[in-house]
């Protein structure tokens, strides 16, 4: 969205309206091509796995007892996460993103929906093309209905009419996009179990980076959101989701996106202005240790002899 629809990013095109979900189609059917080429090539003499990784925030509406809050909160998630899966496990785009996109389509007097289409022999190709699910995830929006204006220009931003919203409670150490929700987690991962039939999950990306850098590298903030985060995955495991592995975000700085070497995730601070790149731990470093070496949160009681 952010490539081919805004522009923000590489490659910067700004095709609005069908530029992000042109991309989304090619990258889905490129993914199918190299599971089956991985499937019938390699996977008898290697015994691997091919999946893919998708990053989504969780959705959560601003008051479940109101349906019309309920719908919305589901078409963020089918419009982030569903968006991809869908076709992966189920073998098509969700209804929902079909329904809203070729409806404000045909508004705009358009002969097809600006969301492509894949033909019944591609829809076969597709589904089940997945091995694990990657999750990344960062942070949960509080989701309402939101009717737009038709716009000549409607975007992928648009198309779903919700709007999303923060607690102002909700720590934000980081970004001004990335509070710190780690309940949402629980409620993603659960609604990945019930909507994909509980595929085998890695949390291939979770953190937090820092809006000020801290000169003494005491990353508290860092380290409360690992904890809850790390804490809700556990909780989504005793509920049966079968997540197998989890990597934090990440452990070195490094450049991120359009924020250069400006936006901090690592475990270790990395000097970008000397030649050597220095790198030196920061709090979190000493905390993840632990975790890693007791494969879980350590138990305070036990003594290490």
């Amino acid at each position: 969205e952010k490539g081919y629809e805004t522009g923000e990013h590489a490659p910067g095109l700004k095709l609005g309206g069908c530029g992000a979900y042109k991309a989304a189609h090619h990258i889905i059917k490129s993914h199918a091509k190299v599971w089956h080429s991985y499937n019938n090539t390699w996977r008898s003499e290697q015994q691997g796995m091919v999946g893919i990784s998708l990053t989504s925030g969780w959705g959560e509406p601003i008051d479940p007892h109101n349906q019309t809050d309920r719908d919305a909160a589901e078409r963020y998630i089918q419009f982030h996460l569903g968006w991809f899966a869908n076709p992966i496990y189920r073998g098509d785009y969700p209804e929902i993103m079909k329904n809203y996109v070729g409806r404000k389509s045909a508004q705009q007097g358009l002969r097809t929906s600006r969301l492509p289409t894949f033909s019944v022999q591609e829809k076969n190709y597709i589904k089940g093309t997945s091995d694990f699910l990657g999750i990344g995830h960062f942070t949960t929006r509080y989701v309402i209905q939101k009717s737009l204006p038709l716009l000549q220009a409607s975007s992928y931003n648009t198309d779903p009419d919700l709007a999303e919203l923060v607690d102002p409670k909700w720590p934000a150490p980081g970004p001004k996009w990335l509070y710190s929700v780690p309940w949402g987690f629980r409620r993603l991962l659960n609604f990945i179990k019930i909507q994909y039939g509980n595929p085998l999950i890695y949390v291939t990306e979770n953190g937090v980076s820092e809006k000020v850098q801290c000169t003494q590298l005491c990353d508290e903030w860092r380290i409360e959101y690992l904890k809850g985060y790390i804490n809700e995955i556990l909780k989504a495991l005793n509920d049966g989701v079968n997540v197998k592995g989890y990597t934090a975000w990440s452990l070195l700085d490094k450049f991120e996106w359009n924020k250069g070497f400006s936006e901090r995730f690592g475990f270790y601070h990395v000097d970008f202005k000397n030649e050597n790149k220095t790198r030196i731990p920061k709090a979190s470093v000493v905390y993840y240790k632990k975790i890693i070496s007791a494969n879980g949160f350590p138990n305070p009681r036990e003594v290490m002899s």
